[in-house]
């Protein structure tokens, strides 16, 4: 059994508590940040005379050919060892001997695990927001070509109003983009360097921790030494960014299962997004928005997991604080892999835009409009709904729209009613006389897309540029 320590000990660990104990199975996700960290720190160690300049490019130099043999799969991490980081100290120590040794001068596990753990999540975070941009210009693509087709707004699964596709997608556009803002709220929050935070209570070394956070990426150090090796906030935050997005996928989902349904029509699901029946032939399945859908509960799971974790954790480290990895580590994957999936079957999906049309204007969702038609004519509004309701009553007993009953069947009920009420319920009519930003007229959608445009063309997170420097500077 590889480990750290065991001087204090006069026996092995029992081999069911080292299992137990042991976190190499999963936080060998984290190697490449362990390494670079370590790069960074010895770097340090070099500058401030606590090693010699040789020891420190000894290191440095192996440090680079450990990550580069992990890379290319040369080296294997190799399970018998507690955690990554005593892989990589000992495969230090085993090249190059009592300098490898030295490696670990002026840091605990405990700063290095929190560094670690930090930097995987901070670059997961821009990751995700990569996968949310290409959702967005895949959404907004949509908005653009979708400016004219007509489709039922819904309040309560009933058709409530006349809207367009562009109007529709644009309102899972501002979702998806406040997604992409908390994103950055948690990068800003989070980007601040634990390392040379020590076990709980710094060290005695005369570490320069801004240098370690400036070569790592970092807007500075962290400035409580305690708070350093157990914040775990920002593992909380990222989650329930990724249940949030989960939430707005799953809505997203049930609205496109709804809508490639027999009853209703509107899409068709590309076949490579699909799948069959092994027994009805006729079947063509929406499983891709039926798994988004479901494993949002998957990501919410983590998310309450650590919650719970963390909500009896007194200061500093505590052991507990392992199971933050796991569970946020697949749901990342979970999150990550459901954006790609659906973006994909969003980008391949077909509109039936006469169908979508035509259930508008079977719909009643022209009622509001006539009502204001008659508003419009001196009729007092609560009039006028009920004139409204006893015409729609009339033709769902007509199996027809408002649109469809001739200018004598709607005098019958009201004769306020002229030959203009047609063009004053038109599907085009009402959807492009609401011009105000925000809503679903041709004219207003044009100024929310080009606002859009220039969103997507913006930059969110600072150029990372350290990484280059850290592995390829001297």
């Amino acid at each position: 059994m590889a480990q750290l320590w065991g001087g204090r000990f006069t026996k092995e660990t029992d081999q069911l508590v080292y299992n137990f104990n042991a976190s190499i199975s999963f936080d060998q996700k984290f190697y490449r940040q362990d390494i670079e960290g370590s790069m960074a720190h010895v770097r340090m160690l070099g500058k401030q005379g606590i090693l010699t300049e040789d020891e420190a490019a000894a290191i440095v130099t192996e440090l680079k050919k450990i990550l580069s043999e992990i890379e290319a799969g040369t080296l294997e991490i190799a399970a018998q060892f507690e955690d990554i980081h005593s892989f990589v100290e000992a495969k230090l120590i085993e090249r190059l001997g009592e300098a490898g040794k030295k490696l670990h001068t002026g840091r605990s596990r405990n700063d290095q695990v929190a560094l670690d753990m930090r930097m995987y999540v901070r670059m997961e975070v821009r990751q995700t927001d990569a996968l949310l941009k290409e959702l967005l210009e895949t959404l907004l693509g949509i908005m653009k070509a979708h400016t004219e087709t007509i489709m039922p707004g819904f309040t309560h699964l009933q058709k409530a109003q006349p809207v367009t596709l562009a109007h529709h997608m644009g309102a899972y556009f501002e979702m998806f983009k406040r997604d992409r803002q908390r994103m950055r709220d948690i990068y800003e929050r989070m980007n601040y360097c634990p390392l040379g935070s020590g076990a709980l209570a710094g060290t005695t070394y005369p570490l320069d921790r801004d240098d370690t956070a400036r070569a790592l990426g970092f807007y500075g150090p962290s400035l409580n030494s305690m708070d350093g090796v157990s914040d775990r906030d920002y593992v909380i935050e990222y989650l329930s960014a990724l249940s949030t997005v989960m939430m707005h996928l799953s809505r997203f989902s049930e609205e496109v299962i709804i809508w490639n349904s027999n009853e209703y029509q509107f899409v068709e699901i590309d076949d490579g997004y699909s799948t069959g029946s092994s027994i009805m032939p006729q079947k063509k399945n929406p499983d891709i928005a039926e798994l988004v859908r479901g494993k949002a509960g998957r990501v919410y799971g983590a998310l309450f997991s650590l919650l719970t974790t963390m909500k009896g954790i007194p200061l500093a480290y505590n052991k507990d604080m392992q199971e933050d990895k796991e569970l946020t580590f697949d749901a990342i994957d979970t999150a990550k892999g459901c954006l790609a999936l659906f973006n994909g079957m969003l980008a391949t999906i077909r509109f039936h835009k006469e169908q979508m049309r035509k259930s508008a204007a079977l719909g009643f969702t022209n009622a509001t409009d006539a009502a204001d038609y008659l508003v419009n004519h001196g009729v007092p509004f609560r009039d006028a709904h009920g004139v409204i309701g006893k015409l729609v009553l009339y033709c769902i007993e007509k199996n027809c729209s408002i649109d469809d009953l001739t200018l004598e069947e709607l005098q019958a009920v009201s004769p306020v009613f002229e030959a203009d009420i047609y063009d004053a319920v038109s599907m085009e009519t009402c959807v492009n006389k609401r011009l105000t930003i925000g809503a679903p007229g041709k004219a207003a959608m044009e100024q929310v897309i080009q606002k859009e445009e220039e969103y997507l063309a913006s930059s969110v997170f600072p150029a990372e540029e350290w990484e280059e420097a850290l592995l390829h500077g001297e």
